[in-house]
This record gives C-alpha cells, sequence and structure tokens, in this order.
C-alpha cells in the first residue's frame, strides 16, 4: 500500500471514528453485475434483498446499506481500487462479495492494513483465510465439496477415475482433494487432466479420458459458458453412453439446469445447497428472492450472500455498529446458525466454513422442471484443503 493511500485511507477512517453509533452502515459488495457471469451478481444482489426482506434493513438499531461495484472477469487491480473506492470514498465499513480467488488475493492485503472484515460469498480457494486475518467466508472451498464425492464414489464402488479441472487454484484444489482421497479409498487415477482456464472446446479432452475408459470421470468446471461446453462435450464424446459416471460440484447449478436442462438428467454432484432443499427457511429465502428480483436465479449463491449478510448482521450487533474490524471478526469466529442450506458454523480456530455437504442428482420433478435431487449428506464437513496440508 502506497503511503497516499495510506494517508488517504487514515483521514477516512478517522472521519468515521468519531462515530460510536452509525446511523447508516454501509457494506460495499464487489461482484460480477455485468459481463459472462452476471446471473452471479443479479442473484447475489437478489439475495442480499431477500435477507433485508425477510429480516429487516436494521441490525442493533443500525441501518444497513448495501452498495455494489461492478467486476464483470478476474481482474485483481480492479478489485483492489474498487475496495479502496468503497472503503475511503464510499466508507464502506465491511467488504463482501468477490467471485475469483486472483480479485480476492488483491484486496486480502488491503483489509488487513484498514482492518476491514470482507465476507467472501464465493471464491473457494482453500489457502485464501491464511492471506489476511479480516477474511471469512461463507461460501465453501472445493476440497470441502470434493472429498465427499470421492467417498461417494468409493461407496458405488468405483474403481478408477479420470480428473478433469480448470487449471487454476481452486480446480487444483479439487484434483488434489478429490484424487488424493480417492486413492487413500483404494481407487485408482487413471489421468489427472488440467484444462487452461479459458477453455471453450472440450471435445478433444473428453475423447482423451473416453480412451482411457474409465469408471466415472471427477470434473470441476470455472463456471458460467464453459460449463455448458464441458457437459455437452461429455455428452458428445459418447461417456455418458459408455455408462462412465460424471461426478461433479456446481456443474448443476440452477442456472445450468434452466439452461441446458435435458443434457444433465442423472449426473451426480456434490455441493452444499440445492434450491429444492427441504426447509422452512429455505423455502422462505426462494420465495423471497423470487418477490424482489423476479429474474434472479436460487442458486448455491443465494445460500452464499443471504448467510454472507446474515455474518454481517451479527459483526454489527457485536460491534454496537462501531467500527472495530477485530471485535467484528472476534463475534465471527465460532458463530453458528440455521441457514436455507441446514446447519452452518465458521470455525473458531480457521474462519472457514463448516456446514453439510449434500450428493444430489438431477431429475424432472412432478412439474417437469429439472432439479437438483439431494440423496446423500455428509454432515458437518471441515475445509479438508487444511487438513491434507496439515499432514504433509
Amino acid at each position: 500500500m502506497t503511503l497516499k493511500l495510506m494517508a488517504a485511507m487514515a483521514v477516512s477512517l478517522a472521519t468515521f471514528a468519531f462515530q460510536s453509533r452509525a446511523d447508516v452502515i454501509k457494506v460495499g459488495v464487489i461482484a460480477p453485475m455485468s459481463g459472462p457471469f452476471s446471473a452471479v451478481g443479479q442473484t447475489w444482489e437478489g439475495a442480499t434483498k431477500a435477507y433485508q426482506k425477510l429480516n429487516g434493513t436494521t441490525a442493533g438499531g443500525h441501518t444497513i446499506e448495501v452498495i455494489y461495484r461492478d467486476l464483470p472477469e478476474i481482474n485483481p487491480a480492479q478489485a483492489k481500487a474498487l475496495a479502496q473506492e468503497l472503503i475511503i470514498k464510499e466508507g464502506a465499513q465491511y467488504i463482501a462479495g468477490l467471485y475469483f480467488t486472483p480479485d480476492t488475493l488483491a484486496v486480502a492485503a488491503l483489509a488487513q492494513e484498514a482492518k476491514v472484515p470482507v465476507v467472501i460469498f464465493n471464491a473457494s480457494t482453500s489457502s485464501l483465510l491464511e492471506k489476511s486475518d479480516y477474511l471469512l467466508r461463507t461460501s465453501y472451498t472445493l476440497p470441502q465439496m470434493a472429498v465427499p464425492v470421492a467417498k461417494y464414489a468409493l461407496e458405488k464402488n468405483v474403481k478408477n477415475v479420470v480428473s478433469l479441472v480448470s487449471d487454476f487454484g481452486p480446480g487444483l484444489d479439487a484434483e488434489k482433494a478429490f484424487n488424493t482421497a480417492f486413492v487413500a479409498g483404494g481407487g485408482k487415477v487413471l489421468e489427472a487432466i488440467r484444462a487452461p482456464l479459458k477453455t471453450t472446446d472440450f471435445g478433444p479432452l473428453m475423447q482423451r479420458v473416453k480412451a482411457l475408459k474409465p469408471d466415472a470421470l471427477y470434473v470441476f468446471g470455472p463456471g458460467g459458458p464453459a460449463t455448458y461446453a464441458m457437459v455437452k462435450a461429455y455428452n458428445e464424446a459418447g461417456l455418458r453412453a459408455a455408462g462412465v459416471r460424471f461426478l461433479g460440484t456446481g456443474e448443476t447449478d440452477e442456472d445450468q439446469l434452466r439452461a441446458i436442462g435435458p443434457e444433465l438428467l442423472g449426473i451426480e454432484t456434490g455441493m452444499f445447497y440445492s434450491a429444492t432443499h427441504n426447509s422452512p427457511l429455505n423455502k422462505a429465502a426462494v420465495n423471497a428472492l423470487t418477490e424482489v428480483t423476479p429474474k434472479a436465479i436460487p442458486t448455491v449463491q443465494l445460500a452464499n450472500a443471504f448467510d454472507g449478510l446474515h455474518v454481517i448482521y451479527h459483526m454489527v450487533k457485536a460491534t454496537d455498529g462501531k467500527r472495530d474490524g477485530p471485535k467484528a471478526m472476534a463475534a465471527a469466529k465460532g458463530f453458528s446458525w440455521e441457514s436455507p442450506r441446514g446447519p452452518v458454523k465458521i470455525d473458531p480456530a480457521s474462519r472457514e466454513f463448516v456446514q453439510n455437504v449434500y450428493m444430489r442428482v438431477v431429475e424432472k420433478d412432478a412439474a417437469g422442471r429439472f432439479v437438483n435431487r439431494e440423496f446423500r449428506t455428509f454432515e458437518m464437513q471441515p475445509d479438508y484443503g487444511r487438513i491434507q496440508n496439515a499432514t504433509k
């Protein structure tokens, strides 16, 4: 951080420090509001509105104002600039959102210097929270999802697999976690394939998988249009017809179900949420989302942003609205509650999110809609990435 920036931030924070009880507490959300991942930003915005519809716009007597800044694609420099703008110019007391890992890394040092809590709505690389004491997340890590999927595969007598992941932090996390757990359980990994992040044609890679004749294919894609390309290539290569199981995580999220439903039938994924999760709170959250933002889709991002704002409300109450990053983070550690996804907790030591992982299969419901039906629960899963690293 430059001396000029540090001076500007010091003046800005001093300006707000005299307010022992803030009338309005701003939460700055950095989100893809336009571009190829705009559905995520739309759902985040809808989820925060849905949360406030159900829980009100005040926490501990302080009004919570959520303001958004657009970050369409990976751009660490712009992510840092937006965070600086939100903190210095807008006086944001909390930062949230952040879809991609590289953008979150760029914000981490700023959060540490300014002592501003950052609630990550998505970025899922396991090591992220080690970069600042002021980071936590209400999403997931890929190892947290991948290990239960590996355990499920072993339960189903899958003997060998090929893994195919996008070649960046979360993909590498997923590959390592799944393959390590699968091999430890007696399985064999025939090949670990890494696709460049901007891959749009997965046909040649799927032909490579087909030639290896695995029992299953474990995948992690970057989301967006690439997911459709991956699933389409899987089907066109004849892997489904050959009985090769497709095992993944978020590849069948509800936005994909609406866009390419028939292509996804029968695909199995391990994830922490489905829009059809059977609980009164989830039904209320989905209904509220539909009311406040009719075009928003209730994907896993509904749970991420809904829970993220819930944690921020908790921190605001714990600090009585004061600008006190250390106290806010202390209040978040160990915090547990009932989420639209089920029971959740913030680990008091690692600040990682502890939650259920559900095995899901894509089916048609009675109304003819494509849905993720949860059929197997792995309860209160930790971040296996930290566990695997600790046992090296």
